[in-house]
């Protein structure tokens, strides 16, 4: 009779000793793919080979140095060895867990992409680590627009991702308004094409709705308005050119709704798609001295403290945007007052002082607040530069 795993971890503890014990352990919950067993008897075999209790005190360690490093290399080695192994069984959320600390994402993108997204505890792993853990939004958000419907990724974007820095927002923002403008383009081709028995020849959204009045008569619509409106507003954040058409095509459409589903959006874009429509067009380099001149006369107009930061920062990313760097700072440090909380939308004062390549102005800003980190941060930028 062969003996059991038992008898052979009390044989090696008896004949090798402690360290033999622990490793036929883990050598055995490695076998039944006992994962989390087999993190803590690595962690209890790793403190062994260094002197150390078996187990963690509640009370703390007083460690060297050479120790402590060492103990959290072993640790490392012991997140890598059991994060890997589940993701080779596909459970993705708890590999990612013990991956974490490592700070590989690499088996991580390879085991999503190798993931099948039949199993539905698998897809909401992944779109959990993809999107939510940042380990692939793009590609996770994606996942989640496909499954879970346009709703469920606006509000997500709006619950997690708005507020983020515009770049990390981009991929986010223009899955979203690829998968928007792919969807109203084919139920407003079916529309046209279930009414003239043909489908239609133009190629945008503009060109197919300009003869066609019928397409809205009785508050007639081919998509949810409020995420349409939501993702207008959230294209502003992108530069590419063929995404900003996609944008400016989706507010032709919007202009066209009955006013009860053109739902207004704060100041500067009161009239949510004419002054959308204003926005993308100065980006694209047309209708630009209207452009701005409109979201100048809102910023300058704003009450920053009582209306947010909104307009202002709207006028001051537009003029950065459109290379206008040195007007953005001028502006920037004339129209935003000391101690307000702004919403990240424009660049900072250092970056528009790098844009410009103009770090006296922010020197001298920094002088009249009495500030003098800012000040010598300014100065020493612009030995760098």
């Amino acid at each position: 009779m062969s003996a059991s795993p038992y008898d052979e971890i009390r044989s090696a503890l008896d004949q090798q000793g402690a360290e033999a014990a622990l490793q036929r352990l883990s050598d055995e919950f490695r076998k039944e793919k006992k994962h989390y067993e087999l993190f803590e008897s690595l962690k209890m075999l790793a403190r062994l080979r260094l002197g150390l209790p078996l187990l963690y005190a509640d009370a703390g360690e007083d460690l060297s140095e050479e120790k402590r490093d060492a103990l959290e290399d072993a640790l490392i080695e012991i997140c890598r060895e059991v994060g890997t192994l589940l993701l080779d069984e596909g459970r993705i959320r708890e590999g990612w867990y013990y991956l974490r600390p490592v700070g590989d994402k690499e088996p991580v993108l390879r085991a999503i992409r190798d993931a099948d997204f039949d199993e539905e505890d698998t897809l909401d792993d992944v779109i959990e680590v993809a999107l939510h853990e940042g380990i692939a939004p793009e590609l996770g958000f994606g996942l989640l627009l496909e499954h879970h419907g346009t709703c469920n990724a606006i509000t997500t974007y709006e619950q997690q991702f708005a507020g983020l820095p515009p770049a990390r927002q981009q991929p986010l923002a223009a899955k979203l308004l690829k998968h928007l403008h792919d969807e109203l383009s084919a139920t407003l081709k079916a529309d046209i094409a279930h009414q003239e028995g043909s489908d239609p020849t133009e190629a945008t959204l503009a060109e197919m709705i300009a003869p066609r009045d019928w397409l809205f008569s009785t508050g007639g619509y081919h998509i949810d308005a409020s995420h349409l409106a939501a993702t207008v507003r959230f294209a502003r954040v992108l530069d590419d050119p063929e995404l900003l058409r996609l944008a400016l095509d989706l507010t032709a459409y919007g202009e066209r709704l009955d006013p009860q589903l053109q739902y207004e959006q704060p100041v500067p874009f009161t009239s949510t798609y004419p002054h959308n429509a204003l926005f993308f067009q100065a980006l694209l380099g047309e209708n630009y001295d209207e452009a701005l001149k409109h979201f100048r006369e809102k910023a300058e107009a704003s009450d920053i403290r009582r209306e947010g930061s909104l307009a202002i920062e709207t006028y001051i990313s537009l003029l950065a945007r459109t290379g206008k760097a040195s007007e953005a700072l001028d502006a920037a440090l004339r129209m935003i007052p000391e101690g307000v909380h702004t919403m990240g939308i424009a660049p900072t004062l250092v970056e528009l002082s790098n844009a410009s390549g103009d770090y006296e102005k922010l020197a001298a800003f920094c002088q009249n607040r009495n500030d003098m980190l800012g000040f010598i941060t300014s100065l020493l930028q612009a030995k760098s530069q």
